[in-house]
């Protein structure tokens, strides 16, 4: 498992300024970019309802609930992470 210090060094190399989402390191699936924009870090939305599920004991709904309005919710600036609903081929 990545460690937040080392998850910060490799972003640094691509800004200096992302921002991270406090206990969700197993999370990080790498960095978004885009056109006019900053690179952020970018998580997998569904792990890190997984991991509110696991480490918090919270059920599914109040792990979306609270992922949706407390942390996928919560802009703080530029270096805001984005967070990705990973396409799952059935």
């Amino acid at each position: 498992m990545p460690t937040e210090q080392d998850i910060k060094d490799w972003v640094s190399t691509y800004n200096e300024e992302a921002l991270l989402a406090d206990g969700f390191e197993d999370a990080v699936v790498g960095i978004c970019e885009r056109f006019g924009a900053v690179p952020v870090v970018a998580y997998d939305r569904d792990k890190c309802v997984d991991i509110l599920i696991q480490r918090d004991g919270m059920t599914y709904e109040e792990a979306v609930e609270y992922f949706e309005f407390n942390v996928a919710g919560a802009y703080v600036g530029e270096g805001t992470p984005s967070y990705l609903t990973l396409w799952k081929s059935s």
